[in-house]
């Protein structure tokens, strides 16, 4: 038999996924994995079920169905305060999980570099990986995750085609100050670098952090392909309705790529998330608001265990170290948490460059009686 190509050899499943599999097979709650227990608005249901019953099952304009792309635009223009052209500066893709691949393929050749910060999200390097571009790690510094500006520059300098900017960031809550993006933007204008960025939890973040669109900063709407999803914000992760935003000329390119990977996204879902863009500005207000109180429930029992954390100023994740338990392996930890306490969170290493074992995350994208019940199992942990 031939083998399989390398680029498969170095990759492991995902850790979250396998996570999510351990506890279903020990009952426990599950806060590995990153999504709502909860429906989205009866609104966007009732949207869905209208998109099937007016004949939208066959497939959309591969690049996304112009009443998409025409509220997305208009919805980018009101958040970002950039006039976005749904026609020549956006392309609909299949989750921000594509539209980040998308923007890798467009950007990078196969041996060119790709800077990462770690801790990042396990797909960035496995989208680096496919694409054949190597990826490079910047430390983020817990329990603050800031990165040295020395550090930043010494790989920039090392001769990065594109950066990868999560932002608000998972895993670490992090969210990057005015300043620090002007630090990026000065290191990706002097260097000639892209910037992708992943700003999927742009409406969680709290107070009193802000979110500032990367493409806003002075001379970056040129170098910036902003991905984003409908995920998050509208609590529908199994949807898979993302988007790539990125100059006339960028998205031309991603147009021919995201063609060639997945043709389009799901027509009928296309048509429902119309009406879910259209909501006033209120929604997101409460999404914020919602958030917070969860992460506060979350982090109140945290704060009963005595367990060291960085408290996340956006997104819905967790950082919790677990030195004192005294394992040589989060992994070993992570299924002992899940089978011996009942909560499953993900073992950090899966985030971070090798050799970092003492961390796990958890995700507060629960409802309060899912939290409250996690929390008393997290008890547990202080015996």
């Amino acid at each position: 038999m031939p083998q399989t190509s390398q680029r498969t050899a170095v990759l492991t499943e995902s850790v979250i996924r396998e996570m999510t599999r351990v506890a279903q097979q020990h009952g426990a709650i599950n806060l590995a994995q990153g999504f709502p227990d909860w429906d989205p608005p009866a609104a966007l249901i009732q949207a869905a079920k209208d998109a099937m019953d007016t004949h939208r099952h066959q497939y959309a304009i591969t690049w996304g169905s112009p009443e998409l792309r025409g509220a997305l635009a208009a919805k980018l223009t009101r958040f970002m305060g950039l006039l976005v052209n749904g026609d020549r500066e956006l392309v609909v893709t299949c989750g921000a999980t594509e539209a980040m691949m998308v923007a890798v393929m467009t950007v990078c050749d196969p041996g060119e570099k790709v800077g990462l910060f770690s801790p990042f999200y396990e797909n960035y390097s496995a989208d680096a990986i496919l694409s054949g571009a190597v990826p490079v790690l910047v430390p983020l510094h817990p329990p603050d995750y800031k990165f040295n500006p020395d550090e930043l520059r010494r790989a920039f300098a090392g001769g990065l085609k594109a950066f990868v900017l999560c932002n608000p960031s998972n895993p670490c809550g992090r969210v990057f100050t005015r300043e620090e993006l002007l630090q990026i933007a000065a290191l990706a204008e002097e260097f000639d670098v892209f910037v992708i960025t992943d700003e999927v939890y742009e409406h969680i973040v709290f107070p009193p952090h802000r979110h500032v669109y990367f493409a806003t900063l002075p001379g970056m709407a040129k170098r910036t392909l902003s991905c984003s999803s409908l995920s998050k914000t509208f609590s529908i992760t199994g949807w898979r309705i993302g988007h790539v935003h990125a100059a006339p000329e960028i998205i031309a390119q991603a147009r021919k790529v995201h063609d060639f990977l997945t043709v389009g996204a799901a027509a009928p879902l296309q048509h429902a998330v119309v009406t879910a863009l259209n909501f006033p500005a209120s929604y997101y207000d409460g999404l914020a608001a919602e958030y917070a109180a969860s992460r506060d429930v979350l982090l109140g029992y945290l704060d009963q265990t005595g367990l060291s954390y960085t408290r996340p100023e956006g997104a819905y994740f967790v950082m919790i170290d677990i030195s004192r338990f005294g394992y040589a392996s989060d992994v070993e930890f992570s299924h002992w948490m899940t089978r011996e306490i009942g909560v499953a969170p993900v073992p950090g290493s899966s985030f971070f460059a090798p050799g970092e074992n003492r961390y796990i995350r958890l995700n507060f994208a629960k409802k309060p009686a899912t939290l409250h019940a996690a929390g008393e199992r997290l008890l547990k942990l202080t015996r």
